[in-house]
């Protein structure tokens, strides 16, 4: 529109943002930095996000950041340009006497690694540049929600990340019911643990597994993200909540992610738990993909562009019918495939 008919910014990591605004100013200073002219150039890494400002961890200190004002129209569709796990260019501003530096965000790397979801028509980056992200759930208080477990686990997909299942509470499971519904995903291939950050089991393992990697802990409230943390790191003393019996749900003791760095090597990322999770980012023909028992069965399908869902002679929901797909995974596909297509519209092509 008028607004922004006027401003151009290239994102690539390998070319340069240029900023054209009729003047050329912004232009002329952000090629400055990038050819290493400028002053008190900083890169760093995001490791908290507080309003409007980013706190920027440079290895000699953190430093609170803003954001260029161009940046910030740089990804319209998004809530925010910046998220915790970032790689970024700052510049410190003038220190003046009795305010503390604070620096202005210039530019943002390429991302890899990103878990993504959909909040108020607006895609929200929770974290970015991560190798892992474990999938918290508990045995019991709260009880095991499969249906969010595979929303998570296509949402790392997509984001080219690894997930890792997790059963959490494992000294809960008194009739083994939650270690059954944890077999569903091992035998689908998923890289799966049982822990408990009471009796220590499987925090070791846990430990060697995230050592030198960036991780993602998440998962709905209550499941024990904070208390696993702790386990595996005491010296992080995180804030932990109890679950309140009325309702068996988990209070929020995580309000915002955070970019943690671990004694042992590498960082996590303790996020905030989620009832449920908008996974719209993910394109409606790319649904299929990320659950992996479903391609060797798509070809087989009548139809070419069968969807899975009320199709006859889809192999999909025959392999259902025969055994070869758990009903419940192929519940949370069809509930997922439903919600987008609610919202699909074919002017814009795939959302």
């Amino acid at each position: 529109g008028d607004l922004s008919r006027h401003r151009t910014i290239i994102v690539n990591d390998e070319d340069a943002q240029k900023v054209d605004e009729g003047g050329g100013e912004d232009a002329a200073e952000i090629d400055a930095e990038q050819a290493g002219d400028a002053p008190d150039v900083h890169d760093g890494v995001v490791v908290a996000m507080r309003g409007l400002y980013a706190d920027v961890d440079d290895g000699e200190g953190v430093w609170p950041c803003t954001v260029r004002r161009v940046l910030r129209t740089r990804l319209i569709e998004e809530r925010h340009p910046v998220t915790v796990g970032d790689k970024v260019h700052f510049r410190l501003e003038k220190e003046r006497e009795g305010v503390q530096p604070e620096g202005v965000i210039h530019k943002v790397e390429q991302r890899r690694g990103q878990l993504r979801r959909m909040v108020r028509n607006r895609i929200h980056t929770i974290v970015a540049n991560v190798d892992y992200a474990v999938i918290v759930s508990s045995a019991a208080q709260p009880s095991p929600k499969p249906h969010l477990i595979d929303r998570y686990i296509v949402t790392s997909l997509h984001g080219e990340i690894t997930p890792i299942v997790c059963l959490n509470k494992i000294d809960l499971d008194e009739d083994g019911s939650a270690a059954a519904m944890l077999d569903r995903y091992r035998d689908l291939g998923y890289r799966t643990l049982v822990t408990s950050a009471v009796t220590g089991a499987g925090i070791e393992e846990l430990r060697e597994l995230i050592k030198d990697r960036a991780t993602v802990f998440a998962g709905q409230s209550g499941v024990g993200k904070s208390s696993l943390l702790n386990a595996i790191d005491p010296s992080l003393e995180l804030r932990v909540g109890e679950v309140v019996q009325q309702t068996s749900k988990g209070r929020h003791t995580t309000t915002t992610a955070t970019l943690i760095k671990m004694d042992f090597g590498g960082y996590v990322v303790d996020t905030p738990g989620v009832k449920s999770l908008d996974i719209s980012p993910v394109p409606i023909n790319e649904i299929e993909l990320y659950f992996v028992e479903f391609p060797e069965h798509v070809p087989n399908c009548k139809f070419a562009d069968c969807r899975h869902i009320h199709e006859a002679g889809c192999a999909v929901k025959a392999a259902v019918e025969a055994g070869g797909i758990h009903p419940e995974r192929y519940e949370s596909y069809a509930r997922i495939f439903e919600e987008r297509e609610a919202d699909y519209d074919p002017a814009k092509g795939n959302p």
